[in-house]
């Protein structure tokens, strides 16, 4: 490790790699350190990335390394109990897909390989144990597999999920508990998925079925009281229930997988900047599983500061207009993206008739609309420019 970087960025998974990446070959000193000593390539985690990613990963170079890759044709919303869905589809927006389905773990073996290729002072094993900032530059302390170390950077970009947070004091995390747990599972019907994904806004809650190789990722949210009930079913009451949630579209349920659960937070911060430190994905912000922007958002975070670092002289990296600018740029996007997921929990999570012939206009009205419709799929795939 150097005693000095333009940029440091901690935090090893895919929206710190791939902003590395995005750094690399550009004449700037840049370090990536990761807390892991190794990059797992076994993580079936689903990941539900948007063209807008897919076109990134492409442009990075690491998309065709990226192992299994499926692609998302069609998007299918609809509601359990009531009319109205909505169908939306890659002619319509004039795209080879709307999206991909991945594994995490093959996706980050993938930034992780192109990583030891590039000239970015890549560290594995490595934890950031104290950060302090100054005018000009930010100091950080490193574990280094057991030896620290001591070194400044005009940019220290954290990337690590929040664990460093709590090391800015400038910067609140304010965070508020669904009360939910997602249930996840590989499941399996009995014909093809067809490229479609399923967003299904169910009476016990959303269910996400992600076309995944020959079968579905499946995302199922569930109050944290009942959750621990559909863990603990056997696969035919499992299958039985998710059919009967979320119907016949996809065709017979015939097998699931492995079950596991996880529980669901909203999470932002007073500010994704600070002085010498940008925040960007899950360490700028945590949202609900449903309609799949986590990871998109956090990749658009990454490539914003990409872009405004390379266009910045280098003796300004890192400077306070640079990062007012980022969290600027930033903002919007944010906002809107987390406030959308919090509200589609928020309206569907009540019964009640009159909230559900509103949620069937809506959804009626965005089906029957060509020209809103493909405005709302832009947004969802490319974010807000």
């Amino acid at each position: 490790m150097r005693d000095h970087y333009d940029v440091l960025i901690v935090g090893g998974g895919p929206v710190g790699a791939a902003l590395a990446l995005k750094l690399q070959g550009q004449g700037l000193d840049v370090a990536l350190v990761e807390a892991r000593a190794s990059v797992p390539g076994d993580d079936p985690r689903a990941l539900a990335l948007s063209w807008g990613s897919c076109d990134e990963l492409m442009q990075l170079g690491v998309w065709q390394h990226v192992a299994q890759r499926t692609p998302i044709e069609t998007v299918h919303v609809s509601q359990q109990g009531a009319l109205g869905r909505v169908k939306l589809s890659h002619e319509e927006m004039q795209l080879p897909a709307l999206g991909y389905v991945v594994n995490f773990g093959d996706l980050h073996a993938a930034l992780h390989q192109a990583l030891l290729t590039s000239d970015v002072d890549y560290l594995t094993g490595a934890q950031l144990q104290q950060v302090k900032t100054l005018a000009h530059y930010a100091v950080a302390k490193v574990d280094v597999n057991g030896a620290s170390k001591m070194t400044t950077a005009q940019l220290l970009v954290l990337a690590d999920g929040g664990r460093s947070v709590e090391m800015l004091p400038q910067i609140k995390r304010y965070s508020r508990a669904y009360q939910q747990q997602a249930v996840i599972a590989d499941v399996f019907a009995d014909k093809p998925n067809g490229g479609v994904a399923y967003e299904r806004f169910s009476q016990s809650g959303p269910i996400a079925m992600l076309p995944r190789g020959e079968g579905f990722a499946l995302v199922w949210t569930q109050t944290e009281a009942n959750a621990p009930t559909v863990l603990a079913w056997d696969d035919a009451t499992f299958l039985q229930q998710l059919q009967q949630a979320f119907g016949d579209r996809a065709g017979k349920l015939v097998k699931v997988g492995p079950r596991s659960a996880f529980p669901l937070y909203l999470r932002q911060l007073n500010n994704n900047v600070a002085q010498r430190v940008a925040l960007i994905g899950n360490a700028a912000q945590a949202l609900h599983p449903v309609a799949g922007q986590g990871f998109n958002l956090g990749l658009r975070d990454a490539l914003d500061l990409a872009k405004l670092i390379l266009t910045t002289p280098r003796p300004r990296i890192g400077d306070a207009a640079m990062l007012q600018q980022f969290s600027q740029r930033r903002r919007l996007d944010a906002n809107l993206t987390v406030g959308f997921t919090d509200l589609l929990i928020q309206v569907f999570d009540e019964h009640p008739t009159w909230l559900q012939l509103t949620r069937s206009v809506g959804l009626l009205a965005l089906d029957l609309l060509p020209g809103v419709r493909r405005f709302f799929t832009n947004r969802m795939i490319f974010g807000t420019k």
